[in-house]
């Protein structure tokens, strides 16, 4: 499977289903030996089945980014299995919210802000640690479109990807010099399992929601993949501390 991440190592949460699975599954076409991790353990097995299967390098490991025990097993995980970290795609995420901020439950505000924002910022932590030995390494972090503009019933999920954004900038400017770069991406609406979580599985309101996006469909799984794998490439040698929207025109 030789390709343009042929001998790098790459580390990728949320690897169970929708968009992180995407970018596993993509990275490990193009040569990369990838861990993923995700607390939904069946999920993560399976797509490490599914590199297997296409002939690819991977390995999955339970895990929950709000945890740093759990991340820090995750990057050392890595760099004990193939001696090293190349690249990584902090996907995991949570949006399980459907209420105004005066109404929202604390405990549901700390949750999400511990996966979204927490967690980025313990991915961060581990990755860099690795990254800085060697003097290279390419980070993306999954915000959202909400990071830049707003929705409503989604106070804590909105200030989450805001907050995702400014940690991106601020890793950005404090590793430049150190050949670590750190990038983001911001989807739209892609039809994942979190989107039929929260908008349904109904093809009158994907329709719907198609209709106000300029190229008229919803976005893939594979989209967001695609942006990464060239954030995290050579390509992209010279971009960091950007934020790369993925939404079809929708914020245009």
């Amino acid at each position: 499977m030789a390709g343009q991440f042929e001998g790098k190592v790459v580390v990728v949460t949320g690897g169970g289903s929708g968009m992180g699975r995407a970018a596993a599954l993509a990275f490990a076409r193009e040569g990369a030996a990838v861990v993923l991790g995700d607390v939904d353990v069946p999920g993560g097995e399976e797509t490490e089945r599914q590199i297997a299967e296409a002939g690819g390098e991977g390995r999955f490991v339970a895990m929950d980014v709000s945890r740093e025990v759990d991340v820090a097993a995750l990057t050392e995980a890595a760099v004990a299995t193939y001696g090293r970290l190349d690249c990584a795609f902090n996907n995991a995420g949570i949006n399980v919210e459907r209420a105004p901020l005066a109404e929202l439950d604390e405990a549901l505000w700390d949750r999400i802000i511990g996966v979204n924002l927490k967690g980025v910022y313990l991915c961060m932590k581990h990755e860099i640690s690795h990254m800085v030995r060697v003097g290279a390494g390419a980070i993306v972090n999954n915000a959202s479109i909400v990071g830049f503009t707003g929705s409503r019933r989604h106070p804590a999920y909105v200030a989450s990807k805001h907050g995702v954004i400014g940690l991106t900038r601020a890793a950005a400017l404090e590793y430049a010099r150190s050949g670590v770069r750190v990038n983001a991406v911001c989807p739209g609406a892609i039809r994942t399992p979190m989107y039929v979580r929260m908008e349904g599985d109904d093809p009158l309101r994907d329709a719907e929601i198609a209709a106000s996006i300029p190229l008229g469909r919803l976005g893939t799984a594979e989209d967001v993949a695609g942006a990464v794998l060239w954030l995290c490439s050579e390509a992209a040698a010279y971009v960091t501390g950007q934020t790369l929207v993925v939404d079809g025109g929708e914020t245009v």
